[in-house]
């Protein structure tokens, strides 16, 4: 789905973002300590994870215009990607890519709702 979202379907798909991102943040932490208790450096990883977890926000942030929605769709697979350096990382993909499919099917048809509200005539 590429293009603009509604107001209530991006509010949604912005919300999943911004909790998705802090997660991320989480797994490149995890990631970190890993690659040290293995003897690695360790900052390669947790510059990716944050970076990963920085264009979360950004998507989010820039959800209103086009760009949001490809965005939003890249950090999703960016999570399930981030699982081959942290297994843990496949239970947020599953939850937040859950959640945005969600926000997508459902958002429309609340909007579709709400406007069908507003132009009832009062009684």
């Amino acid at each position: 789905m590429l293009g603009r979202a509604g107001t209530f379907t991006w509010r949604m798909l912005a919300t999943v973002l911004g909790a998705q991102s802090i997660l991320l943040f989480f797994g490149a932490l995890v990631a970190r300590g890993t690659e040290i208790a293995a003897g690695g450096d360790g900052g390669r990883v947790f510059l990716v994870g944050t970076v990963i977890s920085l264009a979360a926000i950004v998507a989010a942030v820039l959800m209103r215009s086009p760009v949001g929605l490809p965005l939003g769709w890249l950090v999703q697979v960016a999570t399930w990607a981030s699982a081959f350096v942290v297994p843990a990382m496949i239970g947020v993909g599953l939850v937040f890519t859950g959640l945005w499919v969600y926000s997508l099917v459902k958002g429309p048809r609340i909007e579709a709702m709400m406007a069908a509200r507003e132009s009832a005539p009062a009684q």
